[in-house]
């Protein structure tokens, strides 16, 4: 059968009403402990002003996000390995509870300081949310029935970049910002309740006592941290060439070979060698990384493009992007009726060379162009994405079993986020690099004043400080910028699309169907 799905007997309508009952509940607790993680960047991004303006630390207020996701991504791994070894459940019990005590500390967070350390602790919950959400939709369902259940929360996040943004403006601007956070304690407690009442794991079976590779998961936590502070601040802190620039790259690859040293040495491995020498998974690491990398470009760019080129007010930028993500899980939901006939592989190699193309439509858009036109390109670029991730996802968690599934799941999703990371960094300096260079070749009657960074744009042009003149020449030096970084993420997509022709089994080793027992 390989990477053809085939039919199983088992589907939600005849199991038991109890169980059918009883797996619903533990899919609401699964789609609202996923909000909290989806909810929590577009929410807070509204009110940074007013958490500017009350507790100050402008200058280092980008690391309330950067400090999340470093926490969030360095966690994964060993969230993944610890499901494995002591079970999902009690996994997503600490990340959920480890997020609500890092919310209620930021709701009280008396400086900046703190509330970016708070906003850390938030992460190390929401890196084991993530990964043990996806795992556990694994586990529940069936191969056939899969897309049902990540459709349902591929629109969690939908919903929540899309609702996001107005919760965060509205708690901000009429009640207080520290509620942006309280509003995750009911949720979270719903989501518990369901969890301890109503989800119940098979037994596991050990041949010996349970070992943590604490060592491993310290490297990886030291190596990825490292590796990520000089992606986040490099360019921004500081040069890309200067010392401690270089010194973070430098420390991570040292820390990078001593955690390879560490993991071949010990006897359960965080991140075991198995990640990258089985062909399927090392794929899909590569292929949902390169996928991490060019999503920086519609989710980063674009709004400053809306705003910037098509003079846009932020409220109509934002949904000019959200039109993606009512495609996205609309195309996820129905891409099973496309690898079940065709494969995995196949399905993915198709979404993502649509995404190539739609992506290298965007440098064609006219000058000056209408809303539409970006919007529709990101209609598009969704549901190629949709046909292209789920189908990798499903694929590599069906070859393998239960015992290595949160590995497996967590490794793909610590690979995206790296790729996040990593085209952040990437496309910045690209986008920098291109603006500078057409600033610098500037008319000198209108040179003087015009911004030097694509960050500093938006405020060049809200001002009155530009004559009609400078203010067209910048417009088109941002369109010159965003297309260079389309097709950046472009080059993204064909190495996404490369590493599943080259890495890629034909067809994915499925495992045959585990027992409702099982599962």
């Amino acid at each position: 059968m390989g990477g053809q799905p085939g039919p199983t007997p088992t589907s939600e309508s005849a199991a038991p009403p109890t169980a059918a009952r009883k797996r619903g509940r533990v899919v609401a607790a699964l789609m609202l402990g996923m909000a909290l993680a989806a909810l929590d960047g577009t929410i807070v991004s509204t009110a940074i002003p007013q958490i500017v303006g009350d507790l100050g630390g402008f200058s280092v207020f980008s690391w309330l996000f950067a400090g999340y996701l470093l926490a969030v991504t360095v966690t994964l791994p060993v969230y993944g390995k610890l499901s494995d070894t002591f079970g999902r459940k009690p996994v997503l019990i600490s990340g959920i509870a480890l997020f609500l005590i890092g919310s209620l500390l930021c709701a009280g967070a008396w400086g900046m300081a703190s509330l970016i350390a708070f906003r850390i602790i938030q992460g190390f919950g929401g890196g084991a949310i993530q990964g043990t959400v996806q795992t556990i939709a694994a586990d529940l369902y069936p191969l056939k029935e899969r897309p049902k259940i990540q459709a349902k929360l591929s629109t969690v996040w939908a919903v929540s970049a899309v609702a996001g943004p107005g919760i965060g403006g509205l708690l901000a601007g009429y009640a207080d910002w520290r509620w942006i956070f309280l509003i995750n304690l009911p949720v979270g407690a719903v989501a518990l309740y369901l969890i301890i009442r109503h989800f119940h794991e098979p037994v596991r079976v050990r041949t010996g006592p349970a070992r943590v590779d604490w060592p491993g998961a310290l490297a990886i936590f030291a190596c990825g941290g490292l590796l990520l502070t000089a992606l986040v601040q490099g360019g921004v802190a500081w040069p890309w060439l200067s010392a401690p620039s270089l010194a973070c790259f430098a420390g991570s690859a040292l820390l990078a070979a001593a955690t390879v040293l560490i993991e071949r040495r010990a006897a359960e491995p965080i991140i075991p060698g198995w990640v990258w020498q089985r062909r399927t998974i090392a794929a899909v690491n590569v292929a949902l990384g390169a996928l991490g990398l060019l999503m920086i470009a519609p989710t980063v760019f674009l709004p400053t493009y809306a705003q910037s080129v098509l003079g846009l007010g932020p409220i109509a930028a934002g949904f000019v992007l959200s039109v993606m993500t009512l495609s996205w899980p609309l195309s996820a939901a129905l891409s099973s009726h496309v690898y079940s006939r065709i494969g995995f592989r196949q399905s993915a190699i198709i979404g993502i060379g649509c995404a190539a193309l739609i992506l290298l439509a965007f440098p064609f858009l006219p000058y000056p162009g209408s809303a539409w036109q970006p919007a529709l390109i990101m209609f598009l670029l969704g549901g190629a994405l949709g046909l292209f991730q789920l189908p990798l996802i499903v694929g590599v968690q069906s070859t393998v079993g239960r015992q290595e599934r949160g590995t497996t799941t967590a490794s793909v999703l610590f690979c995206r986020q790296v790729g996040q990371s990593i085209g952040a960094a990437l496309f910045g300096a690209v986008a920098n690099a291109t603006l500078a260079d057409r600033l610098a070749d500037a008319p000198a009657d209108i040179s003087a004043g015009l911004p030097r960074h694509l960050d500093e744009v938006s405020n060049a042009l809200d001002g009155d400080g530009l004559s009609a003149q400078a203010a067209a020449y910048l417009r088109r030096a941002v369109d010159t910028a965003v297309d260079h970084v389309f097709i950046g993420a472009a080059a993204a997509a064909v190495l996404a699309l490369l590493a599943l022709l080259v890495l890629a089994p034909k067809r994915f080793p499925v495992l045959p169907e585990e027992s409702p027992a099982e599962r």
